[in-house]
C-alpha cells in the first residue's frame, strides 16, 4: 500500500510539473505574442522619422554638459564650394567681420545657448538650439552620366521644433525636416530683425542662373 500512494503521488506530482510546464509555455507563448505586436508598434510609430533628419536623438549626444538635439546624419560633408551667410538688420549691411564662412564644417547649431551654438543667435525669441545648417551628399535624379547618378553637396537647414520658428524668404518652415537652400536665399530665426543671406564666394549678378554647373559633385 505504502507504494501504491508512494506511485500515486509521483503520479500525482508528474501532472502537475506537466501542468506547470505547459502553463509556462502558454504564458512564454503569451509574452512573445504581446511583444511582437507591441513591437510593431514600435516600428509603425517610428516611421514617419525616418522621413526627417535620419538623426534627431533627445539622449544620446552630449557636449559640453549639455544634450544636443540633433546627430548630423551618415549623408554629412565638407563642401568645396565656399559658401556663406551674410547678416543684415534691416536695411543695413553689418560688418565683414560678422559675415559666416561656412565651408569650414559639415554642419553649424544655431541657438541662443552660446556655449554649444556654433552660430549663437542671441534674440530673446529663439530657443537654445534652435536650428541646424548641415551639408549634404544628396542624389542628382537628373543627371546621369555614364549611366551612373551624380551626387552633390548641398545646403539644408533644419528647425529643431523652436518655439518661434525658423524662415526662409519669409516664410515659417515645417520643424525637424529638411529644407534644401538656394543661393539668395533669405533665413530669419525667431522674432529677431537681423537676417542672413546665403551666397557664396563666387556668387555674383552676372552669374547667377549658371551657378548649377559649378557645384561640386561627387
Amino acid at each position: 500500500k505504502g507504494q501504491r500512494e508512494i506511485k500515486e503521488y509521483s503520479n500525482s506530482s508528474d501532472s502537475n510539473s506537466n501542468d506547470q510546464r505547459e502553463r509556462r509555455r502558454n504564458d512564454d507563448r503569451r509574452i512573445e505574442e504581446r511583444e511582437r505586436r507591441d513591437g510593431a508598434g514600435e516600428v509603425e510609430k517610428e516611421k514617419p522619422n525616418l522621413g526627417l533628419s535620419g538623426a534627431l536623438t533627445a539622449d544620446t549626444n552630449t557636449f559640453k554638459g549639455v544634450v544636443i538635439k540633433y546627430n548630423e546624419p551618415p549623408e554629412a560633408r565638407v563642401p568645396k564650394k565656399r559658401w556663406r551667410l551674410y547678416p543684415f538688420k534691416g536695411t543695413e549691411n553689418l560688418k565683414a567681420s560678422l559675415i559666416l564662412h561656412l565651408h569650414r564644417q559639415s554642419a553649424y547649431l544655431l541657438g541662443r545657448l552660446r556655449r554649444i551654438a556654433d552660430i549663437p543667435i542671441d534674440h530673446p525669441s529663439c530657443s537654445k538650439q534652435h536650428a541646424v545648417f548641415q551639408f549634404r551628399l544628396v542624389l542628382l535624379m537628373d543627371i546621369v552620366v555614364d549611366g551612373v547618378k551624380k551626387r552633390r553637396v548641398k545646403p539644408y537647414i533644419i528647425d529643431l521644433g523652436s518655439a518661434n520658428g525658423t524662415y526662409v524668404n519669409n516664410e515659417r518652415i515645417e520643424a525637424q525636416r529638411y529644407l534644401e537652400l538656394k543661393e539668395k536665399d533669405l533665413l530669419k530665426f525667431g522674432f529677431s530683425s537681423r537676417e542672413y543671406v546665403l551666397l557664396h564666394d563666387k556668387a555674383d549678378t552676372t552669374e547667377i542662373g549658371s551657378d548649377e554647373n559649378e557645384e561640386e559633385d561627387e
